[in-house]
């Protein structure tokens, strides 16, 4: 192999994809030519290095120097100053990696890494995940290996259980029990499908797993294969991730031409293939029987259970599905053993679980911390703190159809057994983060909005009951709601919960009873005093000029839309209520803080 004496990994999901990392990609290249330095450095296209609050990001090794937020104009003085001088260009360090001019910290001594613990994420924004050969250089294949050549399917299966290894998709369900009703179930034909169909707002966590290292996924699926008795496997992702998919498409072509899918694997006689189904973006199809049904080419809608897919399930053959990061754990624990992903985590939560950190937070972005960390240490250490000054308030994990943690349970450790107890949920790993600023009864009608859309409508529970209760919430906004009306939307909630077919139509109500519980005040100055005390339900909101502090500048008249501010140069200004269409430019614009809501 060729010696290079640097390395520039430059990030390649879709975040940095956004952020014109192609470019740099195609600057540095060219650059590296004109310099004479394209034989002696090795330019790394790679996933997510998870500090997506300051992409694109770059990192040149050996020196471990960790830029952020590059652009193209950036490139050729790193490569002048850094590659070819070596002299690292500061101002363009992640600067919490800065000590001084020529010393940089390691990376996982940052307040972001130092807490993480990257299992699942192991390769992402290590190897370029359109070559094999790196994924193969980092232990890649050798668990499939040991699998097929050394262990029989119900050893496999007593690995998994050993392991303590729950689903990440959702209810957190062992995924070694799955495995071994899917194996017990009579049939000469069976199926192992992938769920990397995220849909929940402000996830990203399979979608970075897929564009990261790809081939993790598909050394597990045909674990799982050989496990149960199965030889084909499907992965149903959204069409809406083209960068995952291409991805996809590579790696499946290069472990077929390796001899690591498809005939006599390892020379084992053991035959498996995978294939990838899109999904055109519907939520419903998360659901398990949902995905199934879509995947045979039907509208996707959820099938009642029992039975269950471990019995009849993808074209009414024994299947298993499980999600990107669920079988992203597997290959590790057959090289490291069970006993050392049981050591992680807590006692019925065992090994660590992706995040996706995003709302009102410094460092959003993709984090894997071990099970039982606490929220606080996921909020003000990972993430860095809440900016500009403001407090935090409220946490919603599990997406639409998760719950609100608030405050006061900041330091909750994350596990399933945990956040089930106070009203949320796991899911598949979102954690949306919320300040003062935040109003819980608008956050509960923006998901539940979701989840009306969302509905695939073949329960009338979720079809009728998701839209009433979308409605109260709608009039509460308006100033329209009542004291009964609260206890209205408690009953009906719990109706749905109860009588819904599927997962989505059952956890929809989350978001409603969670902030209800816990923000029952908010709900209380909406129905009583016709208020909402974070200022954000336009029809509860007034502006007013604070005359003692207005200047009479007429910035605020001069970009008001509706002309509803008047008043002469340097006298006080007053607002039309009447005509007043609330949309805040006048507080943006105004430099004394003269005007406010009420």
């Amino acid at each position: 192999m060729e010696m290079v004496r640097s390395h520039i990994l430059v990030c390649a999901g879709t975040g940095c994809t956004s952020s014109r990392s192609p470019e740099i990609l195609e600057a540095l290249e060219k650059e590296l030519a004109q310099q004479g330095l394209d034989k002696e450095v090795r330019v790394v296209k790679t996933g997510c290095f998870g500090l997506c609050a300051l992409g694109p990001i770059m990192v040149v090794y050996p020196e471990g120097a960790f830029y952020s937020m590059v652009t193209p104009d950036d490139v050729p003085e790193i490569v002048s100053e850094h590659i070819l001088k070596g002299r690292i260009v500061t101002r363009l360090l992640y600067q919490e990696t800065v000590v001084d001019d020529s010393t940089i910290k390691n990376l996982n001594h940052t307040k972001f890494y130092e807490k993480q613990l990257r299992v699942a994420l192991r390769n992402c924004g290590v190897i370029n995940p359109e070559k094999i050969e790196e994924y193969i250089a980092l232990d890649g294949y050798e668990a499939l290996g040991r699998v097929l050549t050394s262990m029989q399917p119900q050893e496999v299966i007593d690995v998994v259980k050993a392991s303590g290894l729950r689903g990440r998709g959702g209810a957190g369900f062992p995924t070694g029990m799955k495995w071994q009703f899917a194996m017990q179930s009579a049939g000469d034909i069976k199926y192992v499908c992938c769920n990397a169909d995220e849909g929940d707002p402000g996830a990203f966590m399979d979608r970075s797993v897929l564009e990261g290292d790809p081939h993790v996924v598909l050394e597990a699926m045909t674990i799982a294969g050989y496990a149960i008795g199965a030889h084909q496997g499907y992965i149903y992702v959204r069409a809406e991730y083209p960068i995952a998919i291409h991805r996809l498409e590579i790696a499946i072509a290069q472990a077929r031409e390796m001899g690591f899918l498809g005939e006599n694997i390892f020379e084992s006689g053991f035959d498996f293939d995978i294939e990838l189904r899109l999904g055109s973006g519907a939520f419903v199809c998360g659901e398990e029987t949902a995905l199934m049904t879509s995947i045979e080419g039907n509208r996707g809608e959820p099938r009642y259970r029992p039975p269950f897919p471990a019995v009849k399930g993808l074209f009414g053959k024994p299947t298993i599905l499980n999600n990107v990061e669920t079988y992203a754990n597997i290959p590790q624990i057959f090289i490291k053993g069970a006993e050392w992903f049981s050591s992680m985590g807590t006692e019925t939560s065992k090994g660590t679980k992706v995040f996706c950190l995003v709302g009102k937070i410094t460092n959003t972005g993709l984090v894997e911390i071990p099970m039982g960390t606490t929220l606080r240490e996921i909020i003000e250490e990972i993430g860095g703190g809440i900016p500009n000054g403001k407090k935090f308030k409220a946490a919603q994990t599990g997406g639409p159809s998760g719950g609100c943690i608030p405050a006061a349970l900041i330091d909750t450790h994350i596990d399933y057994e945990n956040l089930t107890a106070i009203g949320a949920m796991m899911g598949s790993g979102g954690l949306i983060v919320m300040d003062e600023d935040t109003c819980m009864v608008d956050i509960a009608r923006y998901f539940l909005d979701f989840t009306v859309d969302e509905s695939c409508g073949k329960c009338v529970p979720c079809r009728i009951g998701t839209k009433r209760l979308l409605e109260m919430l709608d009039k509460i906004v308006e100033g329209k709601g009542t004291v009964e009306m609260l206890d209205e939307m408690q009953e009906l909630c719990n109706h749905i919960k109860d009588n819904s077919l599927c997962a989505l139509g059952q956890t929809a109500p989350n978001p409603v009873l969670s902030t209800l519980r816990y923000f029952k005040d908010e709900y209380m100055a909406h129905v009583v005093d016709k208020k909402c005390p974070a200022g954000v339900c336009k029809d509860l909101l007034s502006y007013s000029i604070i005359a003692e502090k207005c200047k009479g500048c007429t910035a605020c008249a001069r970009v008001c839309p509706v002309g509803a501010i008047s008043g002469v140069v340097k006298e006080p200004h007053t607002i039309d209520t009447d005509k007043c269409i609330k949309c805040g430019a006048c507080i943006e614009k105004c430099k004394f803080d003269a005007i406010v809501k009420v």
